[in-house]
């Protein structure tokens, strides 16, 4: 199997919030789950590492992150700052194309939420915020925003529950209008109103003493991913 794929996989497990906080990943085992080397594991741990989706400590392996919220307001005050500049600029350079593909995006999102496909919902949502810091055309905004969106996805999966899905999708759906009648304050307002209600929404769910293995997990996201039968 191909590296970029086993990245994808793990990373699309991982921000959909899967995986328990401190579960280790380790070389041996999903070398074993992918049939590949452990030094191709390896790359792509600590791609994963670099991408901050899991946290690798030296002699002790890689590790799911657990999601702390003590954190939120940090990480959603820097999105706030930065989205909401995003916001004010894509507001008047959009083309009539651009706002066509962003359409098409918020409809696919609120689709996967009516047929209660929650895990394509989360990674639908999360690309709505890549794909406005893609459209500013700016390398280092869109590789902040990267960061800052998983960093927080992975808070939306553990901590939201599925009502507030449902705003979040109203609220792209408040950021895409805005945008697309070029209305630069009110799409400010409308980004940074939606972030801000995010941060409010989370809540920490009960945890569960067992869950699905690592093992079935990864199969699960493999034929997703892959089209592999399950």
């Amino acid at each position: 199997m191909h590296e970029d794929d086993i990245h994808l996989i793990l990373s699309r497990l991982i921000l959909a919030g899967r995986l328990p906080g401190r579960t280790k990943l380790g070389e041996h085992r999903l070398a074993d789950i992918f049939g590949v080397s452990r030094e191709r594991i390896r790359k792509v741990l600590h791609r994963l590492g670099h991408e901050r989706l899991i946290e690798v400590v030296k002699n002790r392996g890689a590790f799911t992150i657990a999601p702390d919220l003590n954190e939120i307001h940090v990480i959603f005050e820097a999105r706030r700052i930065l989205e909401s500049g995003i916001a004010a600029h894509l507001a008047e350079t959009l083309t009539a194309a651009e706002i066509d593909q962003l359409r098409e995006h918020v409809e696919s999102e609120a689709e996967a939420l009516r047929i209660g496909d929650r895990d394509t919902w989360l990674r639908l949502s999360a690309e709505f915020h890549h794909r406005l810091a893609a459209l500013t055309g700016n390398p280092i905004i869109q590789r902040q925003a990267r960061e800052l969106v998983s960093r927080t996805t992975m808070l939306v999966a553990f901590y939201e529950n599925s009502h507030g899905s449902q705003c979040g999708c109203d609220e792209h759906r408040a950021i895409f209008r805005a945008l697309s009648a070029g209305e630069r304050g009110r799409a400010v307002k409308a980004m940074s109103s939606h972030l801000a209600l995010v941060e409010t929404r989370l809540r920490p769910l009960a945890c569960v003493d067992a869950g699905p293995t690592l093992e079935s997990l990864i199969e699960e996201y493999k034929a997703e991913v892959l089209g592999a039968p399950a």
